[in-house]
């Protein structure tokens, strides 16, 4: 403790000057704890869980096995994209032909493009198709038409059976962000009719592996 002398007098005598003790600082937690738990219970039960987004994808029936073979049919307005290591795209069109299938046709050739190209690719083969959604897309933006019609004219135009067609295989070397991106531009491209398959024919197969060796 600290002593203070006191002036005058002559006494000479002493007095002890006490300072005030400090009360220790002390916080009670509980009532912290019972808010954070509370805190914690409303936002569980008024969240919105997330819900994970998913790509529908809807693929034939498989033919009844009693049912007599149908004859057939050559899709000449069709695209086969091949999608494998490098960001490459190898594609055809029309029916896939081997030289020993029996159906007189020429055999399969693969060409090959990329991300960079395959849009003006597919535009130009459905040239007709884009020019009509371009259109009714110009109407829409005018306000010539409402939403609702918009989207059932789109889904008209894109639904016609001249409009092209496209299937999309990946073999094991492709990234799944190749497949995505394929599937957006089947959107920009006005083709309405897709598949996204993950297997190849052995015809095809066997022309992709000769191909990706050029690479």
């Amino acid at each position: 403790m600290a002593q203070v002398p006191e002036g005058g007098g002559g006494g000479g005598g002493r007095h002890e000057k006490k300072r005030a003790k400090k009360g220790s600082t002390h916080i009670d937690m509980t009532p912290m704890v019972d808010l954070a738990f509370l805190l914690l219970t409303f936002f569980i039960l008024t969240t919105t869980m997330y819900k994970p987004s998913t790509l529908q994808m809807t693929y034939p029936v498989p033919p009844d096995p009693n049912d007599p073979k149908p004859p057939p049919t050559e899709l000449s307005n069709a695209v086969t994209l091949l999608l494998t290591k490098k960001d490459q795209i190898f594609y055809y069109f029309g029916e896939f032909h081997t030289a020993d299938d029996g159906s007189g046709k020429p055999p399969t050739v693969l060409a090959r493009t990329d991300f960079s190209q395959v849009q003006k690719l597919l535009v130009e083969r459905n040239k007709q198709t884009v020019m009509e959604l371009n259109a009714l897309a110009k109407e829409f933006n005018d306000r010539k038409i409402t939403e609702q019609e918009y989207k059932a004219k789109r889904s008209a135009i894109k639904g016609t059976p001249s409009n092209m067609k496209a299937i999309i295989k990946t073999d094991e070397d492709a990234k799944y962000r190749n497949m995505i991106d394929m599937v957006d531009e089947m959107d920009i491209s006005g083709i309405g009719s897709y598949g996204v398959l993950d297997s190849l024919k052995a015809g095809e197969r066997m022309l992709l592996e000769v191909e990706k060796q050029k690479l």
